[in-house]
């Protein structure tokens, strides 16, 4: 079973503070945990059930702790627990490379489900980073390692200030998604560009659109006053680089 310092410390990462002192967070899930010991991220520890364990084999490398039902409550964040749960290096990113690549870059999403699902979206499409306001929703949080499912491992996420990307010298064009921009049926596809993408209820800060060399919008037919950020992100993409 866990120790009182082992379950303090895993705890202690559900906090972003924590995350970023110690360079690690916890992944949780079946699937994830799967795909993260399948690849090349740097999986230091797994807590499972002796079901769990019995079901994928030998886990070799890395410290392995067979642990109950009631101990996996002790350090999941989640309402109902999975069977494993892996504790993972944070990885060290090289600084995004703007020309000849699709970027999505997102002002204060806050929802850790919408956050992971973009993740998910940039994933399909093979958009190869996205770059994160401050503000935005750590992609390290347990709930958005979860709604990634496992794309996480190959989209870099990069958190940046907005104003001192878009004022970089010599830069590339980007598209701010919004209410009043041009009709995104009407816009060419993409093979190169920043693509915006605003917090769930307030979309876009101005400073940000008015640093956009570009601002698009997908129509509306209906009378919804929004769409979601995640599903606002799928549409653009897929009519943009498809």
């Amino acid at each position: 079973m866990f120790s009182k310092a082992q379950i303090k410390y895993i705890q202690s990462l559900q906090h972003k503070k924590y995350r970023q002192k110690f360079g690690q967070f916890v992944a949780e899930g079946d699937k994830i945990v799967q795909e993260l010991l399948q690849g090349s991220y740097g999986v230091k520890a797994v807590y499972a059930t002796k079901a769990w364990l019995e079901a994928h084999g030998n886990v070799t490398g890395i410290e392995v702790l067979e642990v109950d039902e009631a101990g996996l409550k002790q350090i999941s964040s989640l309402s109902t627990p999975n069977q494993a749960v892996a504790l993972v290096d944070i990885p060290t990113l090289p600084p995004p490379v703007l020309k000849g690549n699709i970027t999505l870059a997102l002002e204060a999403i806050r929802d850790p489900g919408n956050m992971g699902t973009i993740i998910r979206i940039a994933d399909w499409f093979g958009i190869r980073q996205i770059i994160c306001s401050p503000d935005c929703v750590d992609a390290y949080n347990a709930k958005t390692i979860q709604a990634t499912m496992g794309s996480i491992m190959r989209v870099p996420v990069i958190e940046m200030e907005l104003p001192a990307l878009l004022k970089t010298p010599g830069q590339i064009a980007s598209y701010a998604a919004t209410l009043y921009g041009h009709n995104i049926v009407d816009t060419k596809k993409l093979s190169e560009g920043i693509i915006l993408i605003g917090n769930e209820s307030r979309g876009l800060s101005e400073e940000i659109v008015q640093l956009s060399s570009h601002q698009i919008t997908i129509p509306r037919i209906g009378q919804a006053e929004s769409l979601n950020a995640a599903v606002a992100t799928g549409i653009i993409c897929g009519r943009l680089l498809i």
